[in-house]
């Protein structure tokens, strides 16, 4: 099973781009759920009209993703009238859409963690237990850390405490990778319109 983040942005596009970038996020979660890819919209930033969205970033769990990705990868044209203002002659709008693959660009290794155990405690500060069977791990890199208390074996606290902490770094990654995307296409007044991957016309 195969993991992406998909994010879709305007950049530094009018309304109308955020617009698109709606459009082209409901175009996709439709196509997906056709094709049997699981979808889950992790965040949407909306943009100052109804029905418009500055950005959106989704996640999408498959077998062998790659044909997708290579469909919606890059940046999409959408040729339209603008709803927004009547006499506009401007008709091509355009959308950047990036693709990180969850597994492939994620640096994980249990090897970084450090873990430490400590009493668990329980309602109103009382001891579970005298024995440490709570355990805290340590991501050394990034500092991230969690902790886990829920069983009464130390060993299965540790196995809880990792596989928490594994999560809790990727998602900061991942974050850390579309944050690094966003500010690229901001960078840039506008989004390179030469080579789009998909060029999708639109009857209003």
């Amino acid at each position: 099973m195969e993991k992406i983040i998909i994010q879709i942005t305007s950049g530094r596009g009018p309304v109308e781009c955020c617009r698109v970038v709606a459009k082209v996020a409901e175009m996709m979660l439709e196509k997906a759920r056709k094709k049997g890819i699981g979808m889950e919209v992790l965040e949407n930033k909306k943009g100052d009209l109804n029905g418009t969205l500055l950005s959106s970033t989704i996640m999408a769990k498959g077998i062998d993703l790659e044909e997708f990705s290579k469909e919606w990868c890059g940046t999409i044209q959408w040729i339209a009238q603008s709803p927004y203002r009547k006499f506009y002659k401007r008709k091509n709008w355009f959308v950047g859409v990036a693709i990180f693959n969850v597994e492939k660009q994620m640096n994980w290794d249990a090897k970084d963690v450090v873990f430490e155990t400590c009493r668990a405690s329980g309602p109103g500060g009382q001891h579970v237990n005298k024995v440490e069977t709570a355990v805290r791990g340590t991501h050394t890199p990034t500092g991230i850390q969690v902790l886990a208390s829920d069983h009464r074996s130390q060993l299965q606290n540790k196995k809880a405490c990792l596989e928490r902490l594994e999560a809790k770094v990727l998602a900061w990654q991942t974050a850390q990778l579309m944050a690094q995307q966003q500010s690229h296409w901001l960078e840039h007044n506008s989004l390179e319109r030469g080579n789009a991957v998909k060029t999708i016309i639109e009857k209003l």
